[in-house]
Formats: structure tokens, C-alpha cells, sequence
């Protein structure tokens, strides 16, 4: 696998490919990889004939007091776990290379970065379409690759590509799980022993709520019973447990149509996410 840290390198292995007709995809990551993201790059690596990692800790997408400074940090176990896979690039960028001096431009993608996760992290959804919006442009990627466990994530960045008519698809993978269920994250290593065998109740019960919802309970009071369930499992708090138009993320109100259950809950140290699908 080559590693290479400037924009310019990285298109000079794109055109070469593109030069033989190979296909490229792109899996952006902030490192301290696990089976979620290499699930990930398999997808890549049985999809197209060429697959690019990225390696990049946006600082622009973790808010005043979130844990920029903290984040796991596993670099050369990340090139290890890639390079075993078979990616064939990595683009492992400074914060220098990707907002130089000068860089004023950002990306927003109104309505949908502005709720749920978007009001409880104001200014993140921006953070991350910005920095997405630049991947995409300097991988020129036929595929990108994004894991269904941030599903929020995963529509603000469709969206993004759509309006902004980036040819790149945006393909969702679905969550990987621990056998208990505890979805696959890089802040998992925040949990304490004890956090660790409250963590998986987080699931159960937005299984439980869909369960509900699909039963005929009204999404408020499903999402009511979801909260304190899930307090009661030993959380320290709910930001939100909302029942929502898979397309729309907003208030599931048309049986007729897809739906998702999406919670952000904490844990000790740990702000869990999760969704599952009706």
C-alpha cells in the first residue's frame, strides 16, 4: 500500500488508474480503525478495482470542549490493517494540507444538518460536509464508502453530493456489530468495564421501540418509553430517541413510507450513537 499526505500525490495515482480504466473507491475514515471500517474497504475492494483509504482527524467537525485532543490515535496499526486488506492507497493528510492558510469556504447542508445530531453538536454537520465535499473532490472517486451506523451522517452527505453535483456515488454499508449488539465505534474505548455491559441496552431498546412503532404505538410514546428504558439501564442521559422518515429525518408521521429509530445517549465517557431501520 503507498502512502501519500498532499493532494497532488494522491491525483497522480487517480489519473494514473484512470489512464488503465480502473475504478476507484473511497473510504474516509479518522483512523483508529476497527471491523466497521474495514467492512468498509472490503465493500471497496469487492466493488471497484482500485480503493483509496483516507486517514484524516477533521478538527473541524468536533465542537469547544468535545475530544479532539483524546481521539484515538492508532496509526500504524491503521496502516497494518489496510495494507492487510489490500487498499492500495492511503491519503493521510496534515490539517495544514487540508485547510491551508487563508481557507475560508465551508460547506452546509441546511434542514438536514440542523437537526438532531445537528442541534445537540452545532456546527458538526458542517465540519463533516466540508471535509467530505474536499475528499470527494481530490479522490474523484466513483464510489464513496460510508458506514449506515451514522445514518444522519450518511443522508447529509448524499444530500450534499446530490445538490452539489458531485458525480460520486455515496453507497451506505450497514452497521457492524458486537455480538451483544454494541455497534462498532472508535469511542467505544472510552468505556469503562462496567459501561461496557450497560452499553448494549442502547440497541436493544431502539429495537424494541421499532418493534412498537411497526405494532401501531404512536412514535411519541414509543420514543418516551425508549428514553427511560435506556436511563433506566444506567445512561446519564437521552439527547434524543426520535422516530423519523428515513428520507426526510423528520418526524415519522406516513406508515406508507421507510422509517428509522436514531438515539445519541451517554455513557460515562462515551456519547453512543445508534439507528435501526422499521
Amino acid at each position: 500500500m503507498d502512502i501519500v499526505g498532499n493532494v497532488d500525490e494522491l491525483r497522480k495515482h487517480v489519473y494514473d488508474w484512470r489512464g488503465q480504466s480502473l475504478s476507484v473507491g473511497l473510504v474516509p475514515t479518522m483512523g483508529a480503525l476497527h471491523d466497521g471500517h474495514m467492512a468498509l474497504a472490503r465493500r471497496s475492494l469487492e466493488t471497484t478495482e482500485r480503493t483509496i483509504a483516507t486517514l484524516f482527524i477533521n478538527p473541524r467537525q468536533f465542537g469547544q470542549g468535545e475530544d479532539l485532543d483524546s481521539y484515538p490515535r492508532t496509526e500504524e496499526e491503521d496502516v497494518e490493517k489496510l495494507t492487510g486488506a489490500g487498499v492500495h492507497l492511503l491519503f493521510a493528510p496534515t490539517a495544514q494540507e487540508m485547510y491551508p492558510n487563508g481557507f475560508s469556504t465551508g460547506v452546509a447542508v441546511s434542514g438536514l444538518g440542523d437537526i438532531l445530531e445537528g442541534a445537540f453538536r452545532p456546527g458538526f454537520f458542517d465540519g463533516v460536509a466540508t471535509v467530505v465535499c474536499k475528499l470527494l473532490n481530490q479522490a474523484a472517486a466513483d464510489i464513496a464508502f460510508f458506514g449506515e451506523k451514522d445514518f444522519q451522517q450518511l443522508r447529509v452527505i448524499r444530500t450534499m453530493a446530490r445538490d452539489l453535483n458531485i458525480p460520486t456515488r455515496i453507497e451506505g454499508v450497514a452497521t457492524v456489530r458486537e455480538s451483544d449488539g454494541l455497534a462498532l465505534s472508535s469511542r467505544n474505548v472510552y468505556l469503562s468495564a462496567e459501561e461496557r455491559q450497560v452499553a448494549p441496552a442502547l440497541y436493544q431498546t431502539i429495537c424494541d421501540v421499532a418493534t412498537k412503532v411497526k405494532a401501531g404505538a404512536p412514535p411519541a410514546e414509543a420514543e418516551a418509553w425508549g428514553s427511560a428504558q435506556i436511563l433506566a439501564a444506567g445512561f446519564a442521559s437521552v439527547d434524543y430517541l426520535s422516530v423519523v422518515d428515513s428520507q426526510t429525518l423528520e418526524p415519522y408521521v406516513d406508515a406508507s413510507r421507510s422509517g428509522r429509530v436514531l438515539v445519541a445517549a451517554q455513557l460515562g465517557r462515551a456519547r453512543l450513537i445508534d439507528n435501526v431501520a422499521l
